[in-house]
């Protein structure tokens, strides 16, 4: 691989991650493939950013099951990134000489790519992750990056100070020039949260990562070695504020929030607008029918569905067939779902190719819940088989079929 031209930023897309916060919804695939909003993919969101801010190189490093999220991705043409010089690229761990190694942490997974980068003589490069759900113009960072003179930026959101402990902390003063960087503390001084994207000049990050991978009691990582070492060594590094919606998807709650967030009309997530859309890769099917027993309010549903059931604030995915009788309120079905006849699904998350027998019920049907408050989200593993008549309780996650209702 050769590239002619000399690139002013190039992408490299971290999306090796386990994702074991999301329980069953990743036995089969890296948390950037789980599927979102009715027909994407969590990583759409990154990849899309990056199309729309005029990046058209991109490294997307892959290592958990990779097999689903590189066939998804394929030669990048539904991003446009079909690209003779640049493109997308997926890059595994791959063996040097006689030996090689998974990616030991984020900063590793990058220095393992250097030469992938320093093929395309970036003067910058941005650092992403491919598990957020968020809109955002990297070109406008870039700018800022240049008018400041930074050797490193980094994206932040302010968050309320009692939620800041789940973050990693930028302390800096009133120009947002960094003095501190904590992680994850217990008592955080600042509000400016990191969002975990990050524009460097390609040069000095180049340094940090050689050195880095030579200390041998580094974790290898951004977060806790890479960024604290540049800010003891007194570098040029810049809080870049941004104001929109974003969202951690690692855990069960929040992807569910984040789906839920898609119906609400009052949360700035827009994934149809014109000037800024979010592109996916999704196969051709015939257009849903809606049958006459069919009750909808406040859903998405997608392509291929046969919908004979009432549906309440709903994501369905395309492919789902909901039979009559069957209600569905709250919940996210994945793509190729089955619901039988007078089946109750409430605050779920069922994974692709999943078959729900008739007469089951599953969450808030199963338990009462507190006034005010909704259940713990209950999720359905893929490619599964749950039996007539069975009972599911709020918070179940369910790995492996039932085959018959408990007690028979």
């Amino acid at each position: 691989m050769y590239y002619e031209k000399k690139k002013e930023m190039i992408a490299m897309l971290l999306a090796g991650g386990q994702g074991s916060r999301l329980g069953i919804l990743t036995n089969h695939v890296a948390k950037p493939a789980v599927p979102f909003g009715g027909k994407y993919r969590i990583i759409d969101f990154t990849i899309s950013n990056c199309v729309n801010s005029g990046i058209d190189t991109i490294g997307v490093l892959t290592q958990y099951r990779p097999l689903e999220l590189n066939a998804y991705i394929g030669n990048g043409q539904p991003w446009d990134l079909d690209r003779l010089f640049g493109g997308i690229t997926i890059l595994p761990p791959y063996m040097k000489a006689n030996a090689g190694e998974w990616y030991k942490g984020t900063a590793n997974a990058i220095y393992q790519n250097i030469e992938y980068i320093e093929m395309n003589h970036p003067t910058y490069v941005l650092i992403l992750s491919g598990d957020h759900i968020y809109k955002m113009n990297y070109q406008m960072m870039l700018e800022y990056h240049i008018e400041k003179n930074a050797d490193c930026t980094i994206a932040v959101l302010n968050v309320p100070l009692e939620e800041a402990s789940r973050f990693g902390v930028m302390n800096a003063d009133e120009t947002l020039k960094i003095y501190e960087f904590e992680e994850k503390p217990l008592q955080p001084k600042s509000t400016l949260a990191s969002m975990g994207v990050y524009i460097f000049n390609w040069e000095k990050l180049k340094s940090y990562l050689v050195a880095d991978e030579a200390d041998k009691k580094s974790e290898n990582d951004f977060g806790k070695n890479i960024l604290p070492n540049m800010l003891e060594a007194g570098e040029n590094m810049y809080a870049y504020e941004y104001k929109g919606y974003w969202k951690d998807v690692g855990t069960v709650e929040s992807l569910w929030e984040a789906n839920m967030d898609l119906l609400n009309p009052e949360v700035p997530i827009e994934l149809n607008d014109p000037p800024w859309k979010i592109y996916s890769r999704n196969a051709t099917l015939p257009p849903q029918y809606i049958g006459n027993n069919a009750k909808l309010n406040n859903v998405t549903i997608s392509e291929g569905c046969s919908i004979d059931g009432e549906i309440e604030n709903s994501i369905i995915f395309p492919g789902v067939t909901i039979k009559e009788g069957a209600a569905i309120r709250n919940s996210i079905l994945m793509p190729g779902v089955t619901v039988g006849n007078h089946s109750t699904i409430e605050y779920t998350i069922i994974a692709a190719d999943t078959v729900i027998g008739s007469n089951v019920c599953m969450g808030a049907c199963a338990m009462p819940v507190e006034p005010g408050r909704h259940p713990e989200i209950s999720v359905i593993g893929q490619g599964i088989t749950i039996a007539d008549g069975t009972v599911i309780p709020p918070g179940a996650m369910i790995g492996e079929s039932i085959l018959q209702k408990e007690g028979e």
